[in-house]
């Protein structure tokens, strides 16, 4: 996989004021006031169940969140155009959708649509951010290969290929790496890793802790039942606090200079 031709950078904040999320019979994520900012990866943790998923949509605007506000750029989510917020913010979804027969540069492609103006269709600068993000994304050459010929490992780095032609400020990536072999796991992180170095504030859920530790600025920990916590990744990743979090006991191994957890 290649990181290589990362485009200029518009930086973006994401910013939550008081916001719930709830599902019907359960409160989440209660009352979430954190400020996120360009150049920062931003891991977010929890059960199965505990609002990963919920939460992030309710970022992009994608669910409605119960009460509070979510600012893009200081501008809240409400009062941006979907065009011009989905130039600033892409949302990975976990799940691939390929609703349409298509190849994979045409799939990618729908990553640029919110660039493209009315009436206009995707020239060769499109094309070549396409192929640039596929390229990335470890699909170089397969340009032309139908998406329902492609496995699963290769359908979700084409989700990531063109979640990269977007070209946002914001990225709001749900588990990423599922489905993903050890070497793209690795590659893939270090692929947005690297566009949060160029300036770019990438949210990621995630269910592996010590890629967490390995890659995360900052993290927050959703416990399921409204309770958060936010902080840097050094300090809120640690056995006792993700104990408490997956409700079994952690052990943090160091090795070098780099550490991992285990569940014993």
């Amino acid at each position: 996989m290649s990181v290589a031709a990362t485009p200029p950078v518009r930086n973006a904040t994401l910013e939550c004021a008081h916001v719930t999320v709830r599902v019907p019979g359960r409160m989440l994520v209660d009352d979430l006031s954190l400020r996120l900012l360009p150049g920062r990866v931003v891991v977010v943790l929890g059960r199965n169940g505990a609002g990963k998923s919920s939460l992030l949509h309710s970022l992009a605007g994608v669910n409605p969140h119960a009460s509070g506000t979510v600012l893009v750029d200081e501008r809240p989510l409400e009062e941006w155009p979907r065009r011009e917020l989905a130039q600033h913010l892409a949302l990975l979804p976990q799940t691939n959708d390929d609703p349409f027969p298509g190849t994979a540069l045409e799939t990618v492609l729908v990553g640029r649509h919110p660039h493209i103006g009315l009436w206009r269709w995707e020239d060769a600068h499109d094309r070549d951010i396409a192929r640039r993000s596929l390229a990335a994304a470890d699909l170089a050459g397969c340009d032309d290969r139908e998406v329902d010929t492609l496995s699963g490992g290769e359908r979700r780095r084409l989700a990531v290929a063109a979640v990269l032609a977007q070209e946002p400020a914001v990225f709001l990536l749900d588990e990423p790496i599922q489905q993903l072999d050890p070497h793209h796991q690795i590659e893939t992180l270090r692929l947005f890793r690297h566009r949060a170095d160029a300036g770019r504030l990438v949210v990621m859920s995630l269910h592996d802790v010590g890629l967490a530790a390995r890659y995360a600025d900052d993290a927050i920990l959703l416990y399921g039942d409204g309770r958060w916590l936010h902080g840097a990744a050094a300090t809120v990743l640690n056995e006792e606090r993700l104990g408490e979090l997956y409700g079994t006991r952690i052990r943090e191994l160091r090795w070098q200079d780099g550490r991992t957890f285990v569940a014993d």
